[in-house]
């Protein structure tokens, strides 16, 4: 009932705007083929998998979808994630260079990790070693601005260099082994250009990242044609519907395809809405949740955790405060 009166609330504020494109609407269209949602989804999602990977996985079953999404998540909401065996993947799809990926990787699965944990009863604080799926994080990228085949962004790359804010009462030998310390730490996101002419052999090897490539492709082709960007989109759908692309998925989804490519509410009118409903609430627990989690695994500063979950630097403290306390009573 709640989802449907969310959905009705959307289709409200759809119709008082003037249709605009989305500016992501490529990332809209790479969710909703890879998303998991569906049987055919899945197997397209798995075969991404195994392009990937170098694997060959049959089983949809052997998929679990773990995609933060819903209005608890929209402060923390990733592309695509999934668990397979051993291995907790996320895949993010992005149409601008953005060297921040490695920092809302690690911040997403951070979210991950700790649904995981609670998923699976694990106890953090007791003596046993938890064990926890290897992640695997990789951003599609086809913009269009100019980027190498494939680029690994790191998480190093953010740190602030230690040297502006060295301790003067400490000697330049210890000042050098807490700059190693810090450097020990790593996150790296994988950046996978999908564009025209690069990474050829993984759409080979996955057609439905083939057919939603050739797709993009052709509307970036019809705009340097002079077409306007409905025209373009129209002309591409029609394209890909005569080619039968994605086992009929465009002939299917075509009404959905062109009403996702567009601008879906206002998202001033949403925000207010949401505040009605309480929902805003949900957003700020989940705020917490994330700094927890930053604060168990001390990465940041109080304050860049502040920044990074969007709370005030006081309630940051104050949760600190609120670990050690739980720590001290677990440990007794």
């Amino acid at each position: 009932m709640k989802k449907r009166i969310r959905n009705k609330k959307k289709n409200q504020f759809r119709k008082m705007r003037k249709r605009e494109p989305k500016r992501t609407y490529k990332d809209t269209l790479f969710r909703t083929i890879f998303g998991g949602k569906d049987e055919r989804s899945k197997r397209w999602l798995l075969s991404l998998y195994n392009a990937l990977s170098g694997k060959n996985h049959t089983n949809i079953e052997d998929l679990e979808i773990t995609t933060l999404e819903d209005v608890i998540y929209v402060s923390m909401k990733n592309d695509l994630s999934f668990l397979i065996h051993s291995q907790m993947c996320l895949y993010e799809h992005q149409s601008t260079v953005n060297p921040n990926m490695p920092l809302r990787g690690l911040l997403y699965f951070s979210q991950l990790y700790q649904q995981y944990i609670d998923k699976h009863k694990k106890n953090l604080y007791g003596s046993v070693l938890v064990k926890i799926p290897a992640p695997q994080f990789i951003v599609f990228y086809n913009g269009d601005k100019e980027q190498s085949d494939i680029v690994e962004y790191k998480l190093s790359d953010a740190f602030i260099e230690s040297g502006k804010f060295a301790n003067i009462t400490e000697s330049p030998q210890e000042n050098s082994c807490r700059d190693k310390d810090i450097a020990k730490f790593e996150w790296t996101a994988t950046v996978i250009n999908i564009n025209k002419n690069h990474n050829e052999s993984l759409s080979k090897n996955c057609e439905p990242l083939y057919y939603y490539c050739e797709f993009v492709n052709q509307v970036k082709e019809n705009l340097s044609q002079g077409m306007t960007f409905d025209s373009a989109v129209n002309e591409a759908v029609d394209f890909a519907i005569k080619g039968d692309f994605l086992e009929g998925f465009f002939r299917e989804k075509r009404m959905k395809i062109l009403d996702d490519i567009y601008t879906e509410f206002d998202q001033e009118s949403y925000d207010e809405t949401l505040r009605n409903d309480g929902r805003i609430e949900g957003i700020k627990q989940a705020s917490i949740a994330n700094a927890k989690n930053l604060l168990r695994m001390n990465l940041g500063s109080l304050d860049q955790i502040s920044q990074a979950v969007s709370l005030p630097l006081e309630k940051v403290i104050a949760l600190k405060e609120e670990l050690s306390h739980e720590t001290v009573a677990v440990t007794n």
